[in-house]
C-alpha cells in the first residue's frame, strides 16, 4: 500500500513511526528486538532512515525488507541525494522496488558530519524536489512519496515565505504526502500548514513528533534542526537535570498533550520519530487510545 492510499480512505487518522538503521552489529541486534513490540503497537506503516556516505544505508533497506515481509506491515526507505548520483540513485531505487517496497521518503539530505554546506555530487541533485522529479520520471506511480516539512522553517531558508516555496515545489514535483520535522509549539505546526494551503498545497501534511527521553538529547537534536523549546517545557527539563527517568516523565506527558491536540484538531496522522526504543511508545499510545477510538468512531 502507497502512502496516498492510507490518507484517502476514512479509516484515519495513522499513527506512523520512524526508525533508524544501527552502526553496529550489536545494535541491530537491539533494533530487531524492538521492532516486534514497536509492530504490536499497531502503526500503519513504519520508514526507516537513510545513513548517506555510511554503511549504515545499505541496512536502510534491509530493514525496511525485514518490517515489510517478516512482520507484514508497509514500510518505506529513506533516500537522499547526498553523494549519489543520478545512475547511483537509480540503482538504489531499483534495489528497493525488487524488494517489494511501495514508499520513499525522499529528501535533499543533510551535508556529511565536518562539512557546513551541501555540496551536489558530479551528475547529482541539490533540491529534494529534483529527486522527487526524477522518480515521477523514471518511475511514474510506482513509489508512494513523502517530503519533509518545516513547521519553523528549515535552517537554511531565509525567510518562511523562501520556505514555503520550495515545501510546495517538493509537492508540485509529484509527492504524494509530507511528514514535518519534529517541533514542540503546535501553533507552529497549525501556521505552517494554513499558509501551505493558502499557496495551493492540498496533500496531507504530517505532523512529526520526538518524544523527549532526555534532556540533553533533546536540546542537541533541536540545535541540530532549528527547533525551539517552548519555556514551560524548557523550565521543566532545567529541572529534570541530568534525571534521564524523570526528564522522560516530561516528556512523555508533554508528547501526549501535544499528540492529543494534534488529533482533535483533524490531523490525518502522527508520524513518532521513536528512536528505536518501545517502552516510551506504548505509555504514549495507550493514554492516546481513548483520543484516536473517540475521532475515529465520529
Amino acid at each position: 500500500m502507497r502512502f496516498a492510499e492510507f490518507y484517502n480512505g476514512s479509516t484515519g487518522p495513522h499513527i506512523s513511526f520512524e526508525v533508524f538503521p544501527p552502526k553496529t552489529d550489536a545494535a541491530m541486534e537491539s533494533l530487531r528486538r524492538v521492532l516486534p513490540e514497536l509492530i504490536a503497537l499497531g502503526p500503519s506503516y513504519m520508514t526507516v532512515t537513510y545513513g548517506a556516505l555510511g554503511s549504515t544505508r545499505e541496512r536502510t533497506l534491509e530493514i525496511a525488507a525485514l518490517i515489510k515481509h517478516e512482520y507484514h506491515m508497509e514500510s518505506a526507505c529513506h533516500l537522499t541525494c547526498v553523494g549519489s548520483s543520478r545512475a547511483d540513485l537509480d540503482g538504489i531505487l531499483d534495489a528497493i522496488r525488487r524488494s517489494g517496497i511501495e514508499n520513499i521518503v525522499a529528501l535533499r539530505g543533510d551535508p556529511p558530519r565536518g562539512e557546513t554546506a551541501f555540496v551536489p555530487p558530479p551528475d547529482g541533485y541539490s533540491h529534494g524536489n529534483e529527486l522527487v522529479a526524477h522518480i515521477r520520471r523514471r518511475y511514474g506511480a510506482a513509489f508512494g512519496i513523502a517530503v519533509a516539512g518545516y513547521p519553523e522553517k528549515h535552517l537554511e531558508s531565509p525567510d518562511r515565505e523562501s520556505d514555503l516555496r520550495y515545501f510546495k515545489n517538493k509537492i508540485d514535483a509529484g509527492a504524494d504526502i509530507a511528514i514535518t520535522q519534529l517541533f514542540y509549539d503546535n501553533a507552529d505546526f497549525f501556521s505552517f500548514v494554513e499558509a501551505a494551503r493558502a499557496l495551493g498545497v492540498t496533500k496531507p501534511i504530517i505532523p512529526g513528533l520526538l518524544p523527549i527521553l532526555s534532556a540533553k538529547q533533546v536540546r542537541r537534536i533541536t540545535s541540530l534542526c532549528g527547533s525551539k523549546i517552548p519555556p514551560t517545557l524548557q523550565a521543566e527539563l532545567e529541572a529534570a537535570g541530568d534525571d534521564d527517568s524523570r526528564a522522560e516523565e516530561v516528556g512523555i506527558r508533554q508528547c501526549v498533550a501535544q499528540a492529543a491536540e494534534l488529533l482533535r484538531h483533524g490531523v490525518p496522522g502522527i508520524h513518532f520519530y521513536v528512536l528505536n526504543k518501545s517502552s516510551h511508545m506504548r505509555r504514549i499510545l495507550a493514554q492516546l487510545r481513548p483520543v484516536l477510538a473517540e475521532i475515529r468512531q465520529n
